[in-house]
């Protein structure tokens, strides 16, 4: 599976970040390659989050997260067009004066017509960019 991890600190507090993350379906408003998040059978801190998202093409799967707040979002695949598997998390720490460290960690393996170095190259390169997303966010909530 390909897979990357990066971290940013953000200039908000854990709760804010958190906040920001677990807001599922308003993704859209500020992730581009976000048309459409829809949400599903939340038991507690536990729901199936449902992408649609353009990545070259329109791409659908459901993502089952896992809330631990306000420290960590990790997920496990449910299922997916042209995806095998997908896990990750997100774990935030306190980085003193208010702001928070954000370490998103993730794992994609997409199906067999996909190259492994396309899967590579889309991680790397839209990783940076949606992280800046969440922080400009979560800065300005």
């Amino acid at each position: 599976m390909a897979g990357a991890s990066k971290s940013i600190v953000i200039d908000a507090p854990l709760d804010k970040v958190f906040a920001t993350i677990s807001d599922y379906e308003r993704y859209p408003e500020f992730l581009s390659e976000c048309k459409e998040v829809k949400t599903s059978g939340r038991n507690g801190h536990q729901v199936d989050v449902h992408y649609k998202i353009e990545v070259v093409k329109t791409i659908r799967y459901t993502l089952r997260m896992h809330e631990q707040p306000p420290n960590k979002v990790a997920w496990t695949f449910v299922e997916g067009e042209f995806m095998k598997d997908n896990q990750g998390s997100w774990v935030l720490e306190d980085a003193g004066g208010g702001k928070t460290k954000a370490t998103y960690t993730v794992e994609m393996k997409l199906g067999p017509l996909v190259p492994s170095s396309i899967v590579k190259a889309l991680v790397e390169t839209s990783l940076p960019k949606m992280l800046e997303s969440f922080k400009k966010r979560a800065e300005g909530r």
